[in-house]
């Protein structure tokens, strides 16, 4: 039987999706993150030596890191796929491999350290730490997020609205595992963003909202719970 170790909030949620999107049985085995750290419980180390979360298990197979579970799902489970989950996988050697390709690296290569440093010195000044320490921690982590992550993180949010202003999924015209890889970030990019922000870039805005409107997509965030920590 296949089995996904599914963390609340956390990456595990683009697999969940695709597995609802072949409609594959398995079971779901719930974790949740520590109430404190808001990191994964130790009980994961029991399946995998690095104790993080997505992990699925398929008979005596175990695999880790979202990007080869959606791999290892599409090149074993993918001919199940039906109408447009059908082509999760291109062709080889053409434009919609080398699009899927691309997306599936820059997701976790260069989008998500992104999405994580902007977490992390958004978060640090509300850690415990000496009162006088507190005004020096707020400017440098304000400095930093100016200078550096946020100019990165704009450039990121105007490269995907061109591209998908000429592109129906990540891929081209067919969902691909691209747009499972790609849909985690998607949420971060979007996440507490205004009404303004969203009249600028209508294409990403219409490509998340094609997404969470999918059956699948619905079915997997009632299983899961939300992909996103409120």
């Amino acid at each position: 039987m296949l089995t996904l170790h599914h963390l609340e909030t956390s990456r595990s949620q683009r697999v969940l999706w695709l597995l609802e999107e072949l409609k594959l049985p398995y079971e779901i085995v719930r974790y949740e993150r520590d109430k404190k750290t808001f990191l994964a419980p130790s009980e994961l180390k029991k399946i995998h030596p690095l104790g993080k979360s997505p992990l699925i298990t398929d008979g005596e197979i175990t695999v880790a890191e979202s990007g080869a579970i959606l791999e290892y799902l599409a090149e074993k489970y993918g001919h199940l796929g039906r109408e447009d989950v059908a082509n999760l996988v291109p062709k080889i050697n053409t434009g919609e491999h080398r699009q899927c390709r691309y997306w599936m690296h820059y997701a976790e290569g260069s989008l998500m350290n992104w999405l994580l440093m902007k977490l992390v010195f958004v978060a640090l000044p509300k850690q415990p730490m000496p009162f006088f320490a507190r005004p020096i921690a707020r400017q440098l982590c304000v400095k930093v997020q100016e200078k550096l992550i946020d100019p990165d993180l704009a450039t990121a949010l105007s490269f995907i609205e061109h591209h998908l202003a000429t592109n129906t999924w990540f891929s081209g015209d067919n969902l691909t595992i691209a747009d499972f890889q790609m849909s985690f970030a998607v949420e971060a990019l979007l996440m507490r963003r205004n009404r303004d922000i969203a009249n600028q870039l209508p294409h990403l805005y219409a490509y998340r909202n094609k997404l969470v409107h999918r059956p699948a997509y619905q079915r997997a965030i009632n299983i899961g719970g939300p992909v996103m920590m409120s």
